[in-house]
């Protein structure tokens, strides 16, 4: 029987195409065994095939050097290799492009939009490396782009994805230059999940976010989205098979997250922040958010999106591409008066 949830990704896949995104394997140097997908914009698409590995010559550079003059910044515009970089992080309950599906559409034509599929996650992002910590998925995403030829970019997370773009922005400041984040924290911290999982009368994260079961699914649908949704169960045993894939390492992935220092401190961030929050998320409440906002000095922002949880880059697409979109031009305007002065 065919997989109602499978037989839409060759449709996704062609939309993504038509967006000028192609598939790409990059097999990382420095960690062997390592091998990192990301959707990435058609030019780094050779000839030779889809695959960057360490053979190969390196990439060509996203991003030119900086000109005061208008003109070069007019010429840095028109080629496509020199627009602005955007990296989408995608959560835990699915790989980059189905997370991102309804909002890379409206970057594609400001920004090289790269999506990754983190380890575990997605049919080809693996390695032989027995790390499963955030720290390490961000240095295997730092390092993917590195090969792709990306110096500056800046990170949209999402959720488990949030937490990585913050190890991302706090090991690798020159690579970050400002950081949007959703429904996350900085740490997953034993206090932070035990708070959260006696919130929602769940025994543990990994029964939450890795149901095994019909009903278990449904309730993970049912604390993720503002909007009581229907769905066949036909759906929902689909979307299991389809996504929660490569389980053992997943749930070492959940345990790489919790921090045993209960008083972890939030680092120092050198980049703009935004936080874009679902007001009704009861994974991450917004006073969660506001504690953070607080927590992370000035250069945070927080903008609420009402009507909307956990899931509200797909629950309210339009409200979340637009607070998107206004944070990232207006951190490259900054970029480009501070080029021009």
């Amino acid at each position: 029987m065919v997989n109602l949830i499978e037989a839409q990704k060759p449709l996704l896949t062609g939309m993504m195409r038509l967006a000028g995104l192609r598939p790409i394997d990059v097999e990382l140097e420095r960690e062997p065994g390592t091998t990192m997908h990301f959707w990435a914009p058609k030019h780094h698409a050779g000839k030779k095939g889809t695959t960057i590995s360490p053979l190969d010559p390196t990439a060509a550079a996203t991003k030119t050097k900086p000109s005061s003059s208008s003109s070069s910044r007019r010429r840095r515009r028109k080629n496509p290799e020199s627009k602005p970089n955007v990296v989408l992080i995608h959560g835990f309950a699915a790989e980059g492009n189905v997370t991102f599906q309804f909002n890379f559409g409206v970057l594609v034509s400001r920004y090289n939009v790269y999506i990754p599929d983190l380890l575990f996650f997605g049919k080809y992002s693996t390695t032989d490396s027995a790390d499963r910590s955030p720290e390490f998925q961000a240095r295997c995403v730092a390092a993917a782009l590195a090969r792709l030829g990306v110096a500056r970019c800046d990170v949209v997370g999402f959720s488990y994805g949030g937490m990585v773009a913050f190890k991302l922005a706090e090991t690798r400041p020159e690579l970050v230059r400002s950081l949007a984040v959703s429904g996350s924290v900085v740490a997953m911290t034993d206090a932070v999940n035990r708070e959260t999982m006696a919130r929602l009368g769940s025994g543990s994260s990994a029964e939450l976010l890795m149901p095994e079961t019909l009903q278990g699914l449904k309730a993970l649908f049912s604390v993720s989205m503002h909007r009581k949704m229907w769905f066949p169960d036909r759906m929902y045993k689909d979307y299991l098979k389809a996504m929660f894939t490569n389980r053992k390492e997943r749930l070492e992935l959940l345990q790489g997250l919790l921090d045993s220092n209960m008083d972890a401190k939030i680092p120092t961030f050198q980049q703009k922040i935004m936080l874009i929050w679902g007001e009704e998320d009861k994974l991450f409440d917004i006073e969660l958010a506001r504690k953070m906002k607080e927590q992370l000095g000035e250069n945070c922002y927080l903008q609420g999106i009402p009507k909307a949880g956990h899931l509200l880059h797909l629950e309210r697409p339009c409200a979340y591409n637009r607070q998107l979109g206004r944070f990232l031009a207006h951190v490259n305007s900054q970029e480009e008066q501070e080029e021009a002065n």
